[in-house]
């Protein structure tokens, strides 16, 4: 029987158990090669806690978040973590060819990627077409994945990060060159339910009187979104298999993340920073989110 309810692949090393690889030479980034991919065929809908990047020949059509995302002759694909992707219910393709990039959030802390990578439109759910590469284009970006594969196979340093790091940079500058060749005579897709909710938590969390507005409420997001709590709750819990709550939480949790890495405010600040009465609720929030304290996180980086 095949399992509808998206599975949720937490960590990179997960991944690479369920689609068949060895543990990842580096637990926050890998490269797979698609044409050595297994998976399991009564998984169609799967959710990646981290970034992923993808290049495909020979792959059917996915659903990508409410949207199909058609790889009929597009190559490349931008998934953000918590986004959701679907495929047929028949496993892979045999014809399948190509790569996956495998890139965690905290592999960005604390680097100039941390907060400029979210402003790539392409992760995003409103893009719902593959990215079409000429075969210049393809030997670049093929190039670039081997620099990064050639950086994580080698023996760590002090330079590893900034290696790849940049390499990344290069990659997703090449990206947005590319697809804004590809729409510059289109229109991108009207932004769906799932996109109005991440811009919505965004701006909740950007904005300067946080600190009187306290976190924000179920019901204040589904008003934002002009529809019901039990209808958008029920909508995110069959799309991500995540409940608005947890969704509130995630967008605290990377906003967390991002000033215990790139500031020095106290935990404590931050904490009033985000809305919290008591910094005590917010470690304990963040420790069972991340299996981490706040400081514990931020020394990791020191």
């Amino acid at each position: 029987m095949v399992n509808s309810k998206p599975y949720r692949i937490k960590t990179i090393t997960e991944g690479h158990r369920l689609f068949g690889f060895p543990k990842p030479h580096h637990p926050l980034i890998s490269i797979i090669d698609c044409q050595d991919l297994i998976g399991d065929s009564e998984i169609t809908s799967v959710i990646f806690d981290f970034y992923t990047v993808m290049m495909k020949r020979g792959c059917d059509k996915l659903r990508y978040g409410q949207q199909k995302y058609d790889f009929d002759e597009g190559l490349m694909a931008f998934v953000a973590p918590g986004q959701v992707l679907c495929g047929e219910p028949n496993g892979a393709p045999s014809t399948l060819q190509g790569w996956m990039l495998f890139i965690h959030p905290d592999f960005l802390w604390n680097t100039s990627l941390a907060k400029k990578i979210r402003q790539y439109e392409y992760f995003g759910y409103a893009v719902n077409e593959a990215l079409f590469l000429s075969e210049k284009e393809e030997t670049t970006i093929n190039g670039l994945i081997e620099n990064i594969k050639q950086e994580y196979n080698s023996t760590i340093d002090k330079f590893s990060q900034d290696v790849i790091i940049a390499q990344l940079e290069l990659l997703f500058t090449y990206a947005h060159r590319f697809y804004e060749r590809q729409f510059i005579t289109r229109k991108i897709t009207n932004s769906k339910l799932l996109t109005r909710l991440d811009d919505v938590l965004t701006d909740y969390f950007n904005h300067e009187d946080l600190i009187l507005k306290g976190l924000p409420t179920v019901q204040y997001i589904a008003g934002v979104l002009n529809v019901s709590t039990k209808y958008l709750s029920s909508l995110l819990k069959q799309l991500t298999g995540q409940t608005t709550q947890q969704h509130i939480h995630n967008k605290l949790i990377e906003k967390a993340k991002e000033k215990l890495s790139t500031t020095d405010l106290s935990v404590s600040e931050i904490a009033y920073d985000l809305g919290f009465e008591h910094s005590q609720s917010f470690s304990k929030l963040f420790k069972t989110k991340t299996n981490q304290s706040p400081l514990e996180f931020r020394q990791a980086f020191n």
